[in-house]
């Protein structure tokens, strides 16, 4: 994280921090998901950021249009960069209900098989994004 973006992960009037997540507001299932969390979430904890639609933030953390599009990322309270199955185990950390499936897939250290399987599922998402329009993912503008 640039040392100037605290202020990026301040959660509005609450003097706590938020975490971020970037996901294709284009992809259909995607949308779903993430709306599906939202019900879980407390206002102002998440910052939802719709990469679709809008990728200027990417740059402040590093990531490029193309590779936030590969792959789940979720900056944590404190500014680190996670991506794939590990970004969506810092997500469920902050939603009540899913609190609990993140503790138990770190108790029986399942989070190498959750790996496996999102890369496997990220590959195949990320062929069929680029695909669903005239332009391709090798289009996108770089953060």
């Amino acid at each position: 994280m640039a040392a100037n973006d605290s202020t990026i992960l301040a959660a509005p009037g609450k003097g706590e921090k938020t975490i971020i997540v970037f996901y294709d507001g284009g992809c259909p299932l995607c949308r779903r998901e993430i709306n599906h969390y939202k019900q879980f979430a407390s206002d102002g904890i998440i910052r939802w950021i719709d990469i679709f639609h809008d990728d200027s933030l990417l740059g402040r953390f590093n990531l490029g249009a193309d590779e936030a599009m590969r792959r789940f990322h979720v900056i944590d309270q404190a500014g680190n960069v996670t991506r794939g199955a590990a970004a969506f185990l810092v997500l469920w950390q902050a939603l009540p209900g899913y609190r609990h499936l993140a503790k138990l897939i770190a108790l029986l250290h399942l989070s190498p098989i959750l790996e496996l399987g999102y890369e496997w599922f990220a590959k195949r998402r990320y062929r069929r994004a680029c695909g669903r329009e005239a332009g391709s993912c090798a289009n996108l503008p770089d953060a």
